[in-house]
């Protein structure tokens, strides 16, 4: 459970911030600032990310540390150790883009490092990707919709953790779950490693500690035979719940006021 709402109240007032000063200081209405304390409603990732940064904190801690007057901030992890990368090169020494297809995702967690391994994977080049280190991943399942299974993810090379930012998605590559595309929910709080959570709100979220994560590739495109089917019209009924859910909100605005 997030304890953001208890955290921002608590933080306010430690900085002797009346709820207005607080929202003039964030460039938000006070009404929001309220609804946020009584847990009425969430800020939005950028939003928590602005707050994290005005009181020196990191995001994990704002939403999942109770903060209190015994509080007090816990060590960071060692993430931000250089690894080395192994890769193939082509006749004009560019780096390829080495492909791990599924059936290739078991091998690629003992040969990752090795580059003789890495040189037998099939591979392929993209003028728009010249600058950095990329690798593809074939996906299966449909944690990750509504990307088809059996696409595939062209991730750039994480080199440094930090670098690693909350709201986006990765190929992350570890001991315990072999290869898995997810989005990142949180970073590095304590000895958890990364909070990873699917599209597909079936799959529930789950943490991968830093010390079984073995690679993290960035999301930067992919490639699928599927093509997309358009947006379907709102129904009556979708559009109804739209309009019952505006309702609720201008209440809550008019209440606050």
């Amino acid at each position: 459970m997030s304890n953001i709402a208890s955290n921002l109240k608590y933080l306010r007032k430690k900085k002797g911030l009346t709820q207005q000063q607080f929202a003039e200081a964030l460039e938000i209405k006070r009404a929001s600032v309220g609804a946020y304390e009584e847990d009425r409603a969430e800020p939005k990732y950028e939003l928590l990310k602005k707050i994290a940064e005005f009181y020196e904190l990191s995001m994990d801690e704002l939403a999942n540390d109770e903060i209190n007057e015994k509080w007090k901030p816990t060590p960071r992890s060692n993430a931000s150790n250089l690894r080395v990368l192994s890769v193939t090169v082509d006749g004009n020494d560019r780096e390829n883009i080495e492909l791990v297809p599924v059936k290739a995702s078991a091998g690629y967690l003992n040969g990752y490092g090795d580059p003789e391994y890495v040189a037998e994977l099939p591979k392929f080049s993209l003028p728009m990707f010249n600058q950095g280190s990329y690798r593809a991943f074939e996906i299966k399942g449909d944690s990750m919709l509504p990307l088809p299974s059996g696409s595939i993810i062209i991730g750039e090379y994480v080199e440094n953790w930090h670098d690693i930012k909350a709201g986006q998605t990765y190929i992350i590559v570890s001991k315990e779950d072999g290869v898995v595309y997810k989005r990142v929910a949180f970073k590095f709080k304590e000895d958890k490693g990364l909070k990873l959570v699917s599209d597909n709100r079936n799959y529930d979220p789950y943490w991968v500690e830093s010390n079984d994560i073995i690679e993290v590739w960035k999301a930067k495109a992919y490639i699928s035979t599927e093509m997309p089917e358009p947006n379907p019209e709102p129904t009556m009924e979708t559009l109804t719940a739209m309009m019952s859910q505006m309702q609720k909100t201008i209440n809550s605005v008019v209440d606050n006021k």
